[in-house]
């Protein structure tokens, strides 16, 4: 197994270089939302467009209740519509809203707050399938936490599912896969970085601790991930936090590894580029799984370096297997 890096041309005015963003592909377009240059510091809250055909970016004019700026945010689209939970904003407040974004009309609505669904998070992780967005885990008001949630986008209904076992910490910035009908957590950060896999089943409402072999990555967090078929792939992400927290920059890594989650075996991906075209170390970054020349790939924007100097670089992987 294996795989390619590309690094795409990027014409027009973009969202520059950020970091704790969110990005996510409905169709041949890639939205991309929230984000910072600065530590901690929101950079706004447009919604960039970038043609993955004619590879130019654009902001979009919206209409509706327009989501403020934030930062720890995440984004998941099922169809035409793109969901976006949480965050965390200027006053470094965590948030809660869930708002879709309509990109045929390109109107934003707010479709739950307060009490009703997840409690206040950031740096938390969300996936979707058909018909349901999942959220699990990120930094809350109390603490780091390991709660996993979903939004039925046609019933408009959330759901709590039974909370993990002692085995599965609390922890943000955790990679979240849905994947042959279950729910996968992988890695993350609790106080330290971890390297454990579980995996919910909708069906049995049972929480699974996996037991991995292979060529294991190390522990790390805030990495790239994309579940394409049977396989979860993930890159980067943080392996050594920095002593001044999210102020600083920790120890990136860059390799690209692979989870069967059929034979729960990890594969490091020999990831070739030309000259330049390879991401190289770094984590935070916006990430979502697309498509190229009719291929599953892994889009990758942006992100934070070893030189704590945010990124703005756009990226496919191209998995070969």
């Amino acid at each position: 197994m294996a795989g390619k890096w590309v690094k795409l041309e990027q014409n027009g005015t973009g969202p520059g270089a950020r970091s704790s963003h969110a990005i996510s592909v409905v169709g041949q377009k890639a939205y991309v939302f929230g984000g910072e240059f600065t530590p901690r510091v929101p950079v706004d809250n447009n919604i960039h467009v970038f043609d993955l055909e004619q590879q130019t970016w654009s902001v979009l004019d919206v209409t509706g209740n327009v989501p403020p700026p934030r930062v720890g945010v995440t984004m998941a689209s099922i169809g035409s519509t793109i969901y976006v939970f949480g965050g965390r904003d200027l006053e470094h407040k965590e948030l809660n809203e869930l708002y879709s974004f309509d990109t045929i009309s390109n109107e934003w609505s707010l479709l739950s707050s307060g009490d009703a669904g997840p409690p206040h998070r950031s740096y938390h992780s969300m996936v979707a399938d058909d018909r349901r967005i999942y959220i699990f885990g990120g930094c809350g008001n109390a603490g780091r936490l390991k709660d996993l949630w979903a939004f039925d986008t046609i019933a408009h209904q959330w759901i709590m599912f039974p909370l993990p076992g002692e085995s599965c910490h609390p922890r943000g910035g955790p990679g979240l896969a849905v994947c042959e009908g279950k729910i996968w957590v992988v890695y993350g950060f609790s106080g330290v970085e971890l390297d454990d896999v579980h995996f919910f089943d909708p069906v049995t409402q049972e929480w699974t601790l996996v037991e991995t072999t292979g060529d294991k990555p190390c522990p790390r967090s805030v990495f790239s991930s994309a579940c394409i078929g049977k396989y979860i792939y993930i890159y980067g992400g943080e392996v050594d936090p920095s002593d001044l927290g999210h102020l600083g920059a920790g120890k990136f890594a860059q390799e690209v590894y692979v989870l069967d989650t059929e034979a729960h075996t990890w594969k490091k991906l020999k990831d070739d580029a030309e000259a330049g075209e390879h991401p190289g170390p770094r984590g935070w970054c916006a990430f979502s799984a697309g498509k190229m020349d009719g291929k599953d790939v892994l889009l990758v924007l942006g992100g934070n370096s070893p030189t704590n100097d945010r990124l703005g670089d756009i990226f496919f992987f191209i998995p070969s297997l």
